[in-house]
Parts: structure tokens; C-alpha cells; sequence
């Protein structure tokens, strides 16, 4: 099954066989292996560190050990990643552990680690102290024999920089200073000059774009002090969404979607309109005060070595319709136009031939015509916007045809709620708490649970599939059978999370034209590579976007470009490539995913352009 280019199809663990008994206090082992876990830290001994674990127990560490995501597995493996970090000269980073009793998500329970509930473990969150901050973990531990409880997996994550605390809460700024201060300026005028950058005030750091990468790296970034400028061509924030086809409605539900620090009010509905969404965005930005240019790109770039600074020239059309140009300095360049690059638009032969209303890609789409009744309308590709659009043409009474050049991994809203359950949900814990414990899963052991999850999903989904089998569409159910969301983190792409189409499909009201490619464009219609042909009056070539490094090349140049390395789908170890950590080009990032993913590692990616900031570390360090 195709991934993107390098990435690796990481192989699912083997579930430990765990007795069926649970632990009557999770507790008391959970406090027994905090506290070996503290004796081995204190004593600096890597091989009780190791030998707490199970044979082929993982540790999983966003950058509570190391300024690099590192997962470790079995005992070797563990013990070589802490000697390597002991190579430094330095003392490992992490101190201490505690049990973290402060929510009942957080407390040591019992659970299950295969999404069958056969394979018993106990699961607890700790707190986390390290030379340079604090944070957060989650723990699973499998009783290995009678009382004897060995860690599974271990997740450890720095959370805050010592001294660094972002401005929340207690750390809330005052926002006034009382007394006699004469020539002060309020509020609007000091936000109105932060905006424009005047009397030579320059950003740390630029990022490029403002969408949901942009607004949550540009928002953590302010919570920790380091001002940022978020650059973008579009006319107002929000448009990324605002600009998209017309029907466009979120896949995700809502409670696996919420941004940092402005969650969605109870009231938002369960799927957002995208209209709605780019609304949001636009309120998020003015309320935490984030900064940013609109109708604005980057016209020229070039990194200092010695001055370890960039200089950044960019452009924006001022509302007076004047354009300004403005040339700035900042150490650091966050890349936030999404995990893709490019939008992939095959130059079909005959292309410039077509006589029809449009022939387009899905991201110039803005959606089927009214009173077109009868028109026939031809979607290339298959995945989620293929199926928004061509269900866009059927509502407006288009005679409509999906062609389906791959397999497709289909799977229903509701069996998503099925692995969602416990986690995204009404009700459910916290969304930082849900964040750690879906994290906290390192990639062999979450692609093992996404196995079975896929087999309980497709069985609840087995009319839809049976129904679209027969309609001739083609099904895969991810890699390996391990599902969409591993499909997704491999590829970008390649799934339908189905919101209606499918069974428009089954009933043959939007036909499939199965495993041909276009060889050529046609006046009206589309030629196939075995001969036949399609009618068509609109023609949308739902087909997906390059890698994000494209982007990289067009507007930073070959010399950054190839710096770097292909972004997104895992590495040896399963940690995603490129993406939220160092990219092999100094004071150069990426940022970029879902809603989830831009909230979760956002932190991360502060926490790395803080810490070199702040002087806590080098750009080369471990």
C-alpha cells in the first residue's frame, strides 16, 4: 500500500500475554514502581532504569529526556538511548517521578491495552521533574508474574521550562500598571502598534501562515513570551477553511478538535461548517492578541550562519490597498501551511482542450452550481473531499462519476466514535488528559490496538461495505489492516470518513468508475488508459497535494530544502518525520496536521524555540 516517500510501516507489537486477574489496589503497584523508578534515578543506574521494564517494554519521551521524539523498545534499546544521552557529560535530564491523583482520568485504574479487552494492564499518569522543567507522563504496567508489575509502555513529556512558565493563570498578565504613568497609551494603541511592528519592534520568530498549524504555534508562543508574526496571502484569517468548497463540513467531532487555551463552547455542534470554523479562527486570533499579516508573502529569504538569524523580506497590500514592504530579522521560521505541500493537479494531456464549465482541483473548488440539473460532473479521486464534492453534485442534481484510481479505507462516523469512546467524547475527560493518553501509546502498540479497534469498526460497518463492494468501489482497511488513522499518519491521506456519500454510492446515485487512469482530456469528457470515455460538463480533480517540502523549496530555495527531509509518515522508530522538531536546518521548523495533532505538539515546538531562547540549550545539543 503506498505511504509517502520513506516513510516506514512500523510493525505492531504482539500484545504481552497478561493474566486475566486485575489489581485490587491499582494503586499500590503503581506507588512500588514509582519508587524503584526514583532509586534508580538517584543511584544513576541505566540498568535498573531498564529492568523495571517488560523484556520488550517501550519508553516513548517528548523532550522531558532529550530535545529530540525518541521511543525506545525492549530492554537494550532503553538502556543504549540513556547512555547515549549520558555521552553528553551530562547527568540524564529526569529526576524524579510522582503519582498524579489530581483527576480521576489521571489515578492508577485498571485497563486494557488491545481495544478487545483481553490483554489486562494498570494504567497511571505521573508528574515529572527534570534539571531544566516539568511535565507529564503515563504509565502501563503488566503483571509480568504473581505481584510482580513491570512497566509496558512508559510516555514521559516535558510540559514546562523552569523559570519559562507560560502566562496562564496565576501567571496571567495584570494588564494595567495603576499609578501616575504620563504619556502611557492604552490598550488599543499598544495593540495596534504590536500589529503593525512599528519603531523597529521585530518577531522572533515568522511563522508562514495562519491557519490552524499557525494559530496554535503563534498562540503557545505568546503564552511563553516570544513574540511571532504570522504571515499569510490570504485576505483575512480563517480563509484556508472560508475559501474551501462549499459544503464543507469537519469530519472530526468536535471534542477531538479544540484549540489551546479557547476551547469550543458547549453549545458548538458536533461537526463544525467550515465557515463556522474560519469565524472561530478569526475571533482566536484577535482575543489572544496573536499577530498577523494578511495579504502578505515572503519575497526573499536568507539565513545567516554566524548571526544565526534570518533576513525576511515580506510583502502584504495594505487595506488602504497600498502595498508595504518590510524587511525582518528573526532567529527562527515555522513553516504552518499544513502537513501538505503543493496541490497535486496532473497536467492530463488535452487539459487546455476541455469545453466544459470547469476543470479544477478540489482546493479552487467552491462548489456545484444551482438549477444544473441533469449536467454530469466527474470527480477524480476518492478519498474525503472526492466524496464531499461529488456528493456537492448530487444534491444539486448533477449526473455524477467518482473515479477511483486506489483502494479507499471507508469507515462511518459512528464506528469512529466507537474508538473514540473514553477519550473525544461528551463527557469524557479532560482534552489535555485524553491528549496524554492517546500520545502516551507508542506507535508499535498503538498500530496493535488500531488492529483489533479496525476489526470491531469494520464489523459494526459491515453493511456499508458490503454494499460499496458491490457497487464496485474498492476497499482496503488501512496498512496491515490497522485502520484510518494509521493510513493517515503514514500516508496524509488515502480514507473516507463517511458522512453520507457511501450509501449514495450502494444506491447508484454517484456511479464508480474503478482502476483507470485518465490518459487524456477531451473536449467534453475524459479518456481513459483502456479505451473508454466519460461525459462531462464540470471536471474536479479531487487528487491531493505534494509533500510539504515543495513549499520549502519554492519560497525559501533549494539550500533550505535540502537541509531537510521529506515531512510527514514515521521514522525507525514511529515518531512522525520533520514535523514539531528540528528539521536539520537551524532556526527552521515545521508545523502542521489535523486540529488534534496542531494542539498537541504545538507545545512541543514552543517548549524547543523557547529553550533555545531562553539559553537553556543549542540547536545541536541532544
Amino acid at each position: 500500500m503506498r505511504s509517502v516517500p520513506g516513510s516506514i510501516n512500523i510493525k505492531a507489537v504482539e500484545f504481552p500475554k497478561s493474566p486475566k486477574a486485575t489489581a485490587l489496589d491499582p494503586e499500590a503497584p503503581a506507588a512500588h514502581v514509582v519508587q524503584l523508578f526514583n532509586q534508580a534515578l538517584d543511584e544513576k543506574d541505566n540498568s535498573a532504569l531498564a529492568a523495571l521494564f517488560t523484556e520488550d517494554g517501550l519508553w516513548r519521551d517528548h523532550l522531558a529526556l532529550s530535545w529530540s521524539f525518541r521511543t525506545a523498545q525492549g530492554h537494550k534499546a532503553i538502556q543504549d538511548f540513556l547512555h547515549d544521552l549520558a555521552s553528553t557529560g551530562e547527568a540524564l535530564r529526569l529526576q524524579s517521578i510522582a503519582l498524579d491523583n489530581t483527576a480521576p482520568t489521571r489515578k492508577a485504574t485498571n485497563s486494557f491495552l488491545d481495544a478487545s479487552q483481553e490483554v489486562h494492564c494498570l494504567q497511571f499518569f505521573f508528574t515529572l521533574k527534570t534539571t531544566i522543567g516539568s511535565g507529564q507522563g503515563v504509565a502501563r504496567l503488566i503483571e509480568a508474574g504473581p505481584g510482580d508489575w513491570k512497566i509496558y509502555t512508559l510516555y514521559t513529556s516535558l510540559q514546562q521550562l523552569d523559570g519559562h512558565e507560560e502566562n496562564v493563570f496565576q501567571n496571567r498578565p495584570r494588564g494595567v500598571q495603576h499609578g501616575g504613568n504620563p504619556g502611557r497609551k492604552n490598550w488599543s494603541d499598544r495593540r495596534r502598534a504590536e500589529k503593525s511592528f512599528e519603531d523597529g519592534y521585530e518577531p522572533e520568530v515568522l511563522i508562514l501562515g495562519a491557519g490552524q498549524a499557525g494559530l496554535t504555534i503563534a498562540a503557545r508562543l505568546k503564552a511563553l513570551g516570544v513574540s511571532s508574526l504570522m504571515v499569510d496571502k490570504n485576505a483575512r484569517i480563517g480563509d484556508n477553511w472560508r475559501n474551501r468548497y462549499h459544503q464543507l463540513v469537519l469530519h472530526d467531532a468536535v471534542w477531538y478538535d479544540h484549540l489551546p487555551y479557547i476551547r469550543f463552547p458547549p453549545q458548538w455542534p458536533v461537526y463544525t461548517p467550515k465557515d463556522k470554523l474560519a469565524d472561530f479562527f478569526e475571533s482566536y486570533a484577535t482575543l489572544l492578541e496573536l499577530d498577523a499579516w494578511m495579504q502578505a508573502e515572503i519575497i526573499n529569504s536568507k539565513w545567516d550562519p554566524q548571526a544565526r538569524r534570518w533576513s525576511i523580506t515580506v510583502q502584504r497590500q495594505l487595506e488602504s490597498g497600498i502595498d508595504e514592504t518590510r524587511t525582518f530579522h528573526p532567529r527562527h521560521v515555522v513553516q504552518a501551511t499544513g502537513h501538505s505541500g503543493k496541490m497535486n493537479k496532473p497536467d492530463f494531456k488535452g487539459i487546455h482542450d476541455f469545453k466544459g464549465h470547469v476543470i479544477c482541483h478540489s482546493s479552487e473548488f467552491r462548489g456545484a452550481r444551482e438549477g444544473q440539473a441533469g449536467k454530469k460532473a466527474v470527480v477524480i479521486g476518492c478519498c474525503n473531499s472526492a466524496h464531499d464534492i461529488a456528493q456537492d453534485f448530487f444534491e444539486k442534481g448533477y449526473d455524477v462519476t467518482m473515479v477511483q484510481r486506489s483502494t479507499t479505507c471507508v469507515i462511518s462516523t459512528e464506528a469512529i466514535g466507537i474508538g473514540m469512546k473514553g477519550l473525544y467524547e461528551e463527557g469524557g475527560p479532560d482534552v489535555d488528559d485524553a491528549d496524554l493518553i492517546f500520545h502516551s501509546f507508542p506507535t508499535p502498540v498503538f498500530k496493535a490496538n488500531q488492529l483489533g479497534l479496525t476489526k470491531i469498526q469494520s464489523k459494526h460497518d459491515t453493511a456499508i461495505l458490503e454494499g460499496l463492494e458491490k457497487a464496485g468501489f474498492k476497499l482496503d482497511k488501512g496498512p496491515d489492516d490497522a485502520g484510518f488513522f494509521i493510513k493517515y499518519f503514514q500516508r496524509g491521506g488515502g480514507y473516507y470518513l463517511d458522512v453520507g456519500a457511501s450509501q449514495l454510492i450502494i444506491d447508484g446515485k454517484i456511479k464508480i468508475k474503478h482502476g483507470q487512469e485518465v490518459e487524456q482530456v477531451l473536449p467534453h469528457g475524459l479518456r481513459f488508459a483502456d479505451g473508454s470515455e466519460l461525459e462531462a460538463d464540470e471536471v474536479v480533480m479531487a487528487t491531493g497535494y505534494q509533500n510539504m517540502r515543495t513549499q520549502t523549496r519554492t519560497i525559501f530555495g533549494d539550500e533550505v530544502a535540502d537541509a531537510v527531509a521529506d515531512v510527514w509518515g514515521f521514522n525507525g522508530e514511529g515518531e512522525m518525520r520533520m514535523l514539531w522538531q528540528r528539521t536539520g536546518h537551524p532556526g527552521f521548523w515545521f508545523h502542521g496536521g489535523n486540529l488534534a495533532l496542531c494542539r498537541f505538539y504545538s507545545k512541543f515546538l514552543a517548549l524547543q524555540i523557547k529553550g533555545i531562547e531562553a539559553g537553556i540549550y543549542k540547536y545541536e545539543d541532544k
